[in-house]
């Protein structure tokens, strides 16, 4: 079991951060904040996929003045980001931001930090301290530039002399990222932090590359971090739509143990044994399964080896069964209706209870899951 790490609990919006509360996960619109319906869209969609809260961007007076209509129309808590200027943090206070995202280093004056404290103390939102690696202050960077530091720890000096600044003004309300697109650094850097601060941590890698790569990388910085116990909320920071963003997440703490009211597909790699469009097949459950909040688990299998013997665990499997040539992957004759030849079973804790042709095995699966989910008084969105 992971141990988490004592940290105080904040609240954005609804959602508790820290505290031992559930890890929860972010996404960030990537629409112009200017444009209302479509960031609207955006943060609908997002809340459809899992997403828990979603940040927006404040570049300029005018994103501030679109927020407020955001903020009414979100079924989300909505972190205003912003850099530069504290005039916009006061505004998106003003607007009904539900949490702050700024770096204190950048958004001016001592009295500058302390107005946006003071009001974001009388609305009840929460701080988000950011520090990036790649926008330390000057003096932090000439110190790694000579050696005297590494970037781990100059990060975390950046972000203890913020953290020092807001609590020295009374405001406690604190959650704290250290993001590099490094994941040697990123970890180090979160490592380093949780022992000198109890300030509930926003953990990712950032600029984490593509979908493909990023996933990857993500999910080894993150990974890491979850398994220490040192994440209170994050974000898979991908190029590419903020709902896939989401899902990683969403698949990465399943994966981990943080969540435990979602489905998990297993599915094999195929061999020479494989009579079905195993990878068609395990596309298309998986699809269904994103619609689908409850812990089942599911198998898709080539053949009666994996499944249902090694797959005997599953709530629900399909399985390749005798009859038709062996066929890997998707190089496969296809007839107009679809896979050919095959034919597969349905089992359940691997118990076989249907058998059929390959090309109503979907079909099958639709009504034996809709079976399993209406015993549990549950049903498909």
């Amino acid at each position: 079991m992971i141990r988490r790490r004592k940290t105080r609990a904040i609240r954005v919006g609804p959602v508790t951060v820290g505290g031992g509360a559930p890890v929860s996960v972010q996404s960030m619109t990537k629409t112009p904040t200017t444009d209302v319906e479509a960031t609207a869209a955006q943060i609908d969609s997002l809340a459809r996929a899992g997403c828990d809260i979603v940040r927006v961007a404040v570049p300029s007076p005018e994103a501030a003045g679109a927020l407020a209509e955001i903020v009414r129309r979100s079924p989300l808590p909505i972190v205003a980001d912003v850099h530069f200027d504290h005039r916009l943090a006061l505004a998106a206070v003003e607007a009904g931001a539900a949490g702050l995202r700024i770096n204190p280093g950048n958004i001016g004056s001592r009295e500058k930090v302390a107005a946006v404290a003071a009001a974001a103390r009388e609305r009840g939102v929460p701080i988000r301290v950011g520090v990036n690696a790649g926008s330390l202050e000057k003096p932090l960077r000439r110190r790694v530039e000579g050696g005297e530091l590494s970037l781990s720890e100059a990060m975390v000096e950046s972000a203890l002399r913020h953290i020092r600044l807001v609590e020295d003004l009374d405001f406690r309300e604190i959650k704290v990222s250290l993001k590099a697109s490094d994941v040697v650094t990123t970890v180090e850097a979160y490592r380093l932090l949780a022992k000198r601060c109890d300030c509930p941590f926003h953990v990712g890698v950032t600029e984490a590359g593509t979908i493909r790569a990023g996933t990857i990388r993500s999910a080894a910085g993150i990974g890491i971090l979850l398994m220490d116990g040192l994440c209170d909320t994050i974000r898979v920071s991908l190029t590419g739509p903020p709902e896939e963003e989401v899902r990683v997440a969403r698949r990465l703490l399943q994966a981990m143990g943080e969540r435990r009211n979602e489905p998990i597909l297993i599915s094999c790699p195929t061999c020479g044994r494989t009579s079905i469009d195993v990878v068609g097949l395990a596309e298309q459950v998986e699809a269904i399964l994103e619609r689908i909040h409850e812990p089942i688990c599911v198998a898709v299998m080539g053949c009666e080896v994996n499944g249902p013997g090694e797959a005997r665990e599953a709530d629900l499997g399909i399985a390749g069964s005798g009859g038709g040539a062996p066929r890997g992957g998707r190089t496969r004759r296809r007839d107009a209706r679809g896979p050919c030849g095959g034919r597969g079973v349905i089992f359940r804790k691997g118990e076989i209870v249907r058998r059929c042709a390959e090309r109503e095995i979907l079909k099958v699966f639709r009504e034996e899951l809709d079976s399993l989910l209406a015993q549990r008084g549950k049903t498909q969105d």
